[in-house]
């Protein structure tokens, strides 16, 4: 899908909601629970494909080698993909924008933090000055084709809420379509972010065990944010429902006892397109 497609959901939609998802399946798996938009995300790419933290490890090649996996096995979805800090100055969040753009994304996150940059709800985040980081803002919107481009601002974590809710202000001039003040720390907060920033859609980050209240979209409608990201909610269940497992297999060598915790043999067939390829075999043979 497009960015046209994404800005005219948050027009007229009540809310979107965008699952996080890091590779090709669970992309697929998200489309096929019903959701038309996904958020590729930095943290859970970071934890699947190298196995370390949010920490600024994953590179700007990396993250849109998986956007470009990801955006063509959903081609019916629109795909925001993180893009953390841009991966330098303006210049290197220009390429950022033509990379995201090729891969496929409809839109971008571009945040704040000094680079190495680290998950948003981790202790020691530190940001850059405002105006080098909305002079990367004026770079993304001024080069990019039409991806639709979110400022998030750390401030509030690394200097306070007032920072946090003047920078937001004045990245809404830079032509950006959505403001990200990150990890509000109470509904209060929340509340003071929206008042002092009407007229633009507004995000919400849902971690779970994170530092923001969790609500559900209908909460977070009426308080204002009607672009809501549950970044972590896949990736936490998949690793408990696999050490689950695991510890089974190691204890009793087999799971033949518990298929009801599986996804069946067939259903993963149908998911991978498996019944297209025997078709598309069978054409050519």
């Amino acid at each position: 899908m497009t960015a046209a497609d994404l800005r005219t959901r948050l027009a007229t939609d009540e809310s979107v909601l965008m699952p996080g998802v890091w590779d090709a399946i669970t992309a697929k798996l998200a489309a096929e629970a019903g959701f038309a938009t996904v958020f590729l995300s930095g943290y859970a790419v970071s934890g699947t494909l190298l196995g370390v933290p949010d920490f600024g490890l994953l590179t700007q090649t990396e993250m849109a080698e998986v956007a470009r996996r990801v955006c063509r096995a959903v081609p019916g979805v629109n795909v925001v993909v993180d893009a953390d800090t841009g991966y330098g100055n303006p210049l290197n969040t220009i390429r950022t924008v033509e990379l995201w753009e090729h891969a496929g994304a409809s839109g971008m996150f571009l945040e704040d933090q000094v680079w190495p940059k680290r998950c948003g709800h981790m202790a020691g985040k530190q940001v850059i000055e405002r105006a080098d980081w909305l002079a990367k803002l004026r770079a993304a919107c001024d080069h990019r084709e039409s991806i639709h481009v979110t400022a998030r601002t750390d401030a509030r974590a690394a200097i306070g809420l007032d920072e946090a809710i003047e920078r937001a202000r004045m990245a809404r001039d830079t032509g950006v379509d959505a403001l990200f003040v990150e990890a509000p720390e109470s509904i209060e907060e929340m509340e003071r972010i929206a008042a002092a920033l009407p007229d633009i859609t507004l995000v919400a980050n849902m971690v779970e065990t994170g530092k923001t209240p969790l609500l559900t979209p209908a909460e977070l409608a009426e308080l204002g944010f009607t672009l809501i990201v549950s970044p972590l909610s896949l990736l936490f269940s998949m690793v408990k429902a696999v050490q689950v497992s695991l510890q089974q297999l190691r204890d009793d060598g087999s799971l033949r006892g518990h298929l009801d915790r599986l996804c069946d043999f067939d259903s993963f067939g149908r998911l991978v397109g498996l019944p297209e390829h025997y078709e598309t075999e069978q054409r050519y043979r």
